[in-house]
């Protein structure tokens, strides 16, 4: 029985042009009437069959024929396939008679690994999150809070009772969208989920790129879980990952039996230290694979973001290579000039059809302009992970205070550049595993010092200009280092040290969330402002969060064990000073020195400003003070 391909000749025009940005409707499997329609991009192959639980996995008994346009997609109508019965594709190579079976590039679904086929499915779903999909471009504004809590789904929690288990999408949703939500967060970041044979590579080694993967439930279940993040008023961003593919037999490599998504030279298609395939991205129709994919899950998925892995890993042809082992531009360069075209079109297009999401861009170099629009000279990203704020501020943490004054530049040298793009700051999964230890690890002192000092770096965190994101079980103080195959250790909120560090955070959204000095102009460098950033020898900071027709905040941070009386800080108008946050408050597990909820300004200058404050500084603690009563 036949059935009309999907596709028409625009379709494979854009296709070959590279511009085609909605392939996931025109190839792979659509469950049609009794049947299926397949269409596969197989340029080299001598032949495909669509083999599957629906015809005993025969390769004679479905072959599909090419396209006589010259496009090497292969299709063909196979009647009665059932939604959620599996199949691949058996291709026969162009040498000799090797014939091999690969799962479907465009596939919505997947076994659930290791098992390796791909599943007929539809993605029908009542989407109940209209409210929030009607405000989000209000929500992932740039001159929004955006306090991104990160997640990955087989490790936050797990039920012991059953295995330690992982819990499915749809168990998850309900108790990850309170907490995150009863926290303040505004967003939730998930490392990939796109189906990925390892679990162990936390689905950074993508072979699925259309489906969420199966360990967790169906792709109606992946939607409930996001559907039910909005609707209690959460952003979901997802890490993506367009820089690199895993060689398992059944995916993308080696797809026709040449060289096809990846370069066949390995000093351009093959990372040395991830030991991983590169995608080819002057090939046209690889750049359309790696749009549809970007789009599908903005289109049906419903997601705020895209967070790109290893951008810096795309942009060096040279990256994590020795010389010899990589191939330079026609300039003679290191830059992958097709990459740079391929991401600046992926953005352009990103922000056409969905004005009202953010892409960031994980980019550890100084490539210039990363997060500036592409019409002037940008590679578009909306926001891009600050790097080089987490390597000085973790080193600096971890000196022991009594050295901290040999170390002040690391805390004031990102405020040279903080402004050059739109930062995220991250305190991520990379930085608790791989035997760094957690954040918790990293602090200097005793167990009350190491707490007071973890208070510290998210007060510092919070206050400094740009986004922020902490992964799970910062929020209150996870003792070791994570670890994917175990649930978060949640025993510690018994502890009222951990429970302290848990409302710190808290409470730390809240005032960020509600305080539009805080966040209105991350971006910008009048909405920061120095009031000493010079005393070396006390280790303290002193400085201004500002934003128009909006109170000022001042932030004062003291990196030292040692309290300070009488502090003077300059402060341009007189009256009363609110202290809205301490973190040395006996709540959150401090010694609960301060200022007794606030104090007078003094007609006393000092810091070039008419009128001065006398503070107090508790020990390893910030405060943030708010004119006004």
């Amino acid at each position: 029985m036949s059935r009309s391909s999907p596709l028409t000749d625009h379709d494979v025009y854009l296709f070959r042009e590279g511009s085609h940005a909605h392939l996931y409707g025109k190839l792979g499997c659509r469950l049609e009437g009794d049947g299926a329609h397949f269409a596969v991009w197989a340029p080299n192959a001598r032949s495909v069959a669509v083999i599957g639980e629906f015809n005993g996995w025969d390769a004679d008994a479905h072959l599909l024929q090419v396209r006589d346009d010259d496009s090497g997609i292969w299709q063909g109508f196979v009647p009665g396939v059932q939604p959620g019965q599996a199949y691949k594709y058996r291709l026969r190579s162009p040498y000799a008679s090797e014939a091999f079976d690969k799962g479907d590039p465009f596939a919505f679904y997947w076994e659930v690994p290791p098992a390796s086929a791909s599943r007929a499915w539809r993605l029908d779903y009542d989407w109940g999150d209209a409210a929030w999909m009607a405000e989000r471009g209000r929500r992932n504004a740039l001159q929004a809070p955006w306090s991104i809590y990160e997640v990955h789904l087989g490790s936050w929690r797990r039920v012991p009772e059953e295995g330690d288990r992982f819990l499915s999408y749809r168990e998850i949703a309900e108790p990850l969208a309170l907490y995150a939500r009863d926290l303040g967060f505004t967003h939730v970041e998930l490392l990939p989920i796109t189906e990925h044979p390892f679990y162990g590579s936390w689905g950074y080694q993508t072979t699925g790129y259309f489906a969420p993967t199966a360990r967790y439930g169906t792709p109606q279940d992946f939607m409930f879980l996001v559907d039910t993040l909005h609707r209690h008023g959460l952003g979901v961003i997802l890490d993506w990952v367009p820089s690199h593919f895993p060689d398992d037999p059944y995916g993308l490599a080696r797809f026709d039996g040449t060289c096809l998504y990846e370069h066949a030279d390995p000093r351009q298609g093959y990372h040395p230290e991830w030991h991983s395939v590169l995608f080819n991205y002057g090939r046209h129709e690889v750049r359309s694979f790696l749009l549809s994919s970007a789009m599908f899950w903005l289109d049906r998925y419903h997601l705020d973001g895209l967070r790109v892995d290893a951008v810096a890993s795309m942009l060096y042809l040279d990256y994590g290579r020795q010389p010899g082992e990589w191939i330079p531009n026609v300039h003679g360069g290191k830059e992958n000039l097709e990459a740079v075209e391929f991401l600046r079109k992926a953005n352009t297009l990103i922000y056409r059809f969905h004005p009202d999401v953010q892409t960031i861009a994980e980019e550890s170099t100084a490539w210039p302009m990363v997060s500036r629009p592409v019409h002037l000279g940008g590679l578009g990203f909306g926001m891009k992970w600050n790097l080089g704020w987490m390597h000085d501020t973790l080193d600096y943490f971890r000196h022991d205070p009594i050295h901290r004054t040999y170390h002040h530049d690391r805390l004031t040298f990102s405020l040279w550049y903080a402004f050059n793009e739109n930062f995220v700051l991250p305190l991520s999964h990379d930085e608790v595993v791989h035997g760094k230890g957690a954040l918790l690890d990293k602090m200097p002192g005793d167990d009350w010092q190491r707490c007071a000092n973890l208070r510290l770096l998210y007060g510092y965190q919070w206050a400094h200009p740009g986004k922020k994101l902490l992964f799970m079980g910062g929020e209150f103080g996870q003792k070791r280092e994570w670890n994917h195959d175990s649930s978060l250790d949640w025993h510690l909120l018994a502890q009222p040290e951990h429970e302290g560090i848990r409302r710190w955070v808290a409470d730390l959204n809240a005032c960020y969330v509600a305080t539009p000095a805080l966040h209105q102009r991350d971006f910008d460098a009048e909405g920061f402002a120095w009031v000493d950033c010079q005393d070396v020898a006390a280790s303290v900071l002193a400085f201004l969060r500002q934003a128009p027709a909006a109170p000022p905040v001042l932030v004062v941070a003291n990196f030292t064990p040692v309290p300070r009386y009488g502090y003077r800080i300059g402060v341009h108008q007189g009256g009363y000073w609110r202290e809205r946050l301490n973190s040395d408050a006996a709540c959150y597990g401090g010694s609960n020195l301060g200022n007794a909820g606030g104090v007078w300004a003094e007609d006393v200058p000092a810091h070039g400003r008419a009128h001065s404050l006398a503070l107090t500084l508790p020990p390893l603690a910030v405060l943030y003070l708010e004119p006004g009563g």
